[in-house]
């Protein structure tokens, strides 16, 4: 194990996301000393959201590095996509082959942070630390914590998401909206509670496009069926007249009225939804370069460095490739020194994160054209 870099320094991530814990654990793997400090309360505190999908060549190479890519096979669903029209016509079905069903199997979001977790050294994650300050003192980064006791680090690696605070040490640039809103519903007992639109999925993906409308669908998400509506937000909502997401019965009437030309699958589905949560979506540019003159070694991975729009599946991938470039850097030797490292990290970051932001970015544009509809690519792809 080559690790001199890191001899005898405390490393402290900060947030226990998936690409923070990953990391964690391909330090542990060359025996660094490293703590995870997470604002959740403790391991049961469940992560609301959609599936993930870890890339055969991105994520899927990290899982490997850290010994835990059967794990991830083992536990995440290979998933086939059927393409609807409004009306609730299948369009399309692609369905997952012997050759291709671990490319991106999806994994719900609490599974795969308890897979992460169980891998890693009793202790290493910290709960309950929601961070509050950073600063610097004789050589020493120390960090505190709401209503907690602080610690100590060497090296300090934010990875607490698209929104944190503390990435203000490392880059001057701010997160931008796109323009574009997301509203999430999830249904428990999917085959009971919206039995049409369950049986319209057929075990696969669901997705619709339809006059600026995005609808995605995944009906086995830790048993519930989870969608994402998305939208252009509209030109009133920046006046503050958004939608109330406390007043569930106003957010049905909202999505009736937008899918009034829609079949009753999705109608039956957005009444029989008792939650939901509205998002604009986010992009954290990477239009300058972050700061030179940081005190001690300090840098960002995943969200916290390159947020995107989730059109090309690709934010928790290139996260993922974070960690795998970053510890690989810290333990091969190769370097001189953590700054060195650190650079060279961030370097080849910049250019898989911009590539990733471009290709979602442009993917965005495209599918929220009113004129645009999965019926298009189906017949490209036929041609």
């Amino acid at each position: 194990m080559n690790i001199q870099l890191l001899n005898n320094k405390k490393v402290a991530i900060i947030g226990a996301g998936p690409v923070g814990l990953t990391m964690a654990k391909l330090l542990q793997l060359n025996d660094a000393d490293v703590s995870v400090y997470e604002r959740d309360k403790d391991p049961q505190a469940r992560i609301w959201g959609g599936t993930l999908d870890l890339h055969k060549n991105s994520g899927q190479e990290a899982m490997k590095k850290a010994g835990l890519l059967q794990t991830y096979y083992d536990l995440a669903l290979p998933m086939g996509t059927n393409f609807a029209d409004e009306k609730g016509n299948i369009l399309s079905t692609r369905k997952p082959t012997p050759e291709n069903r671990f490319d991106n199997p999806e994994i719900n979001r609490n599974a795969l942070r308890k897979m992460l977790l169980g891998s890693l050294m009793s202790g290493t994650v910290v709960w309950n630390r929601k961070l509050t300050e950073l600063e610097e003192q004789n050589g020493k980064w120390v960090l505190g914590f709401e209503s907690t006791p602080g610690a100590n680090a060497d090296f300090v690696i934010i990875a607490n998401g698209g929104m944190s605070k503390a990435r203000n040490f490392v880059s001057d640039s701010k997160v931008e909206e796109t323009g574009t809103f997301i509203i999430q519903g999830e249904i428990h007992q999917p085959e009971t509670n919206c039995p049409e639109f369950f049986q319209l999925c057929n075990a696969s993906r669901l997705m619709t496009a339809h006059q600026g409308n995005l609808f995605v669908a995944n009906p086995f998400n830790n048993g519930a069926l989870s969608y994402g509506i998305i939208f252009k937000k509209p030109g009133d909502w920046s006046n503050g007249k958004g939608l109330d997401f406390q007043n569930t019965d106003s957010v049905i009437a909202f999505l009736l009225n937008r899918f009034s030309n829609w079949s009753e699958h999705y109608k039956k589905l957005i009444r029989a939804t008792t939650f939901f949560v509205g998002l604009p979506i986010r992009k954290f540019p990477l239009n300058k370069p972050w700061k030179n003159n940081r005190p001690l070694p300090i840098t960002l991975i995943g969200d916290t460095a390159h947020l995107m729009p989730p059109f090309a599946g690709q934010g928790v991938n290139i996260g993922l490739m974070d960690a795998l470039i970053l510890s690989g850097n810290l333990t091969s030797g190769k370097f001189k020194t953590i700054q060195s490292a650190i650079d060279d990290y961030e370097q080849s970051m910049f250019v898989l994160a911009k590539e990733a932001q471009s290709e979602s970015s442009k993917n965005e544009i495209k599918m929220l054209n009113p004129d645009f509809s999965f019926q298009q690519l189906i017949n490209a792809s036929e041609r």
